[in-house]
C-alpha cells in the first residue's frame, strides 16, 4: 500500500510542478487580491481590471476551504482549454505541435516539459495499482507433473554428467564434452524448477483447498536452489562493486525490482539529455535546427509514449486486452514518423530512414536508463 500512497503523492507532485511550469494567471498559486486603496496585494500595481496588468494575479480574493480544494484539482489537472487543445494534436498530429510551439505558438498549448512531467508521474500512478491478469493454465496438473518430470530427468543428467567430468581426468576433449552437458543440465533444471515455484505460488486451487502456504513454502526452495545455483555458476566481472551488486540483487531480488520501481520515476528526466545525443545525430548537418528543438520534439514524444504506456498497461490488466496491447506497439513507429515528417519539414524516404533509426536509438535511449537506475538502485 505504502507503493501506491508513493504513486499518489509523486502524481498530486507533478502536477503543482506541471502547473508552477504553466505559470497561468489565476492558476493555483497565482490567485490575489486588491488592497483598499485598488493595489495588487501580490506587487502593489495599481488594478484596472479583473488581473494585475503587472503579475498576473487575480484581483478577486478567495477564502474558502472549498477553493482550497479546487485550487489542488486545479493544479494537478490543469487541462482546460490548452489541455484540449494539446492533446488531440499528439496524438493525431504531434509534428504540428512541436513545429508550432518551437515556432513560438505557445499561448495555446502546454509546454512540453509540463506535459511531460505529468505524464510521466500519471505513468508510473497508474502502473502501482494496476495488476496483471493472467489466463489460467487449461491443465494445470498436466502442466506440473511435465516440470517434475523434467527437473527429475535434469537431476539425472546432471549426475551422469558429473560422474564423466570426474571420470575424464587429463582427457581435455572428455572434460568439455562433460562440463558441456552439466551447464545443459543444470540449466534445464533450474528453468524447471522456476516454472514449478511460480506455477506452485500462482495457482488458484491450491489458494482455494488451503495448501497456499505449502505452495508458498515450495516456491521458496525452489527459488532459494535456483539463487545458489545462479551465484555459484554466475562468473565474476572482475569489478568488486559490480560483483557486490549482482549478488546483492540475487540475494533479494525483490528488493531490487522495489529500488528500480522506484528510483524510475523520481530519474525519469534523464530519459531527455540521454536521448537528445541520439536525436542530433539524426540531423548533424543541418544549421537550421537548433538543440532546443530537439529539445521539444523528445518532451513531446516522451509524453505521448507515457499515455501510449498507460494504456498499454490498463489493457494488460483485464483478460480481455491482451491482443489489444500487443496492438499498441505498432503505434510506436507510425507516431515516430508523422513527428519526424512535420516537426523537420522532411519527406518520405527521409522520414522513413530517420524513423528506423530513431527506433534503434531509443532502444538504446532505454537501455542506458535502465542500467543507470540499475547502477543507482545497486549501489
Amino acid at each position: 500500500m505504502s507503493e501506491e500512497l508513493e504513486a499518489a503523492g509523486a502524481l498530486v507532485t507533478a502536477g503543482a510542478v506541471a502547473g508552477r511550469i504553466e505559470a497561468v494567471p489565476g492558476a493555483a498559486g497565482h490567485r490575489g487580491a486588491k488592497r483598499d486603496d485598488g493595489s495588487c496585494r501580490n506587487c502593489g500595481a495599481a488594478l484596472a481590471g479583473a488581473y494585475c496588468h503587472a503579475c498576473g494575479q487575480s484581483a478577486h480574493l478567495h477564502r474558502s476551504l472549498l477553493h482550497l480544494i479546487e485550487e489542488l484539482l486545479h493544479g494537478v489537472l490543469h487541462f482546460d482549454a490548452k489541455g484540449w487543445r494539446t492533446l488531440p494534436l499528439l496524438v493525431a498530429r504531434p509534428g504540428l505541435l512541436t513545429r508550432r510551439y518551437i515556432d513560438g505558438q505557445r499561448m495555446r498549448y502546454v509546454s512540453p516539459l509540463a506535459l511531460f512531467l505529468f505524464t510521466v508521474f500519471l505513468m508510473f500512478f497508474v502502473a502501482s495499482f494496476s495488476r496483471f491478469v493472467a489466463e489460467p493454465a487449461a491443465d494445470e496438473a498436466g502442466a506440473r507433473a511435465e516440470l517434475e518430470r523434467t527437473i527429475a530427468d535434469a537431476g539425472a543428467a546432471e549426475a551422469k554428467a558429473q560422474a564423466a567430468l570426474a571420470a575424464a581426468q587429463g582427457d581435455a576433449s572428455a572434460t568439455a564434452d562433460a562440463q558441456e552437458s552439466l551447464a545443459e543440465a543444470k540449466a534445464e533444471r533450474m528453468a524447471a524448477q522456476a516454472a514449478l515455484g511460480a506455477m506452485a505460488l500462482g495457482s488458484p486451487a491450491s489458494s482455494a483447498s488451503g495448501s497456499a502456504s505449502g505452495a508458498s513454502a515450495s516456491k521458496s526452495r525452489v527459488e532459494a536452489d535456483w539463487r545458489t545455483d545462479l551465484k555459484n555458476t554466475a562468473a565474476p566481472t572482475g569489478n568488486a562493486w559490480l560483483d557486490g551488486a549482482i549478488h546483492r540483487a540475487l540475494d533479494n531480488p525483490e528488493l531490487l525490482a522495489y529500488k528500480l520501481k522506484s528510483s524510475a520515476y523520481k530519474f525519469s528526466f534523464m530519459l531527455v539529455p540521454i536521448s537528445l545525443p541520439f536525436l542530433w545525430l539524426l540531423f548533424a548537418w543541418r544549421r537550421d535546427i537548433a538543440v532546443y528543438d530537439h529539445a521539444v520534439f523528445v518532451l513531446y514524444s516522451l509524453s505521448f509514449m507515457s499515455l501510449l504506456a498507460i494504456a498499454f498497461v490498463l489493457l494488460l490488466s483485464t483478460r480481455w486486452g491482451g491482443p489489444f496491447a500487443a496492438l499498441l506497439l505498432l503505434v510506436v513507429p507510425v507516431h515516430m514518423a508523422l513527428q519526424l515528417r512535420e516537426s523537420y519539414g522532411l519527406g518520405v524516404a527521409a522520414t522513413l530512414w530517420r524513423t528506423a533509426a530513431l527506433l534503434v536509438f531509443a532502444s538504446l535511449s532505454s537501455l542506458l536508463f535502465l542500467v543507470l537506475i540499475a547502477s543507482i538502485s545497486a549501489a
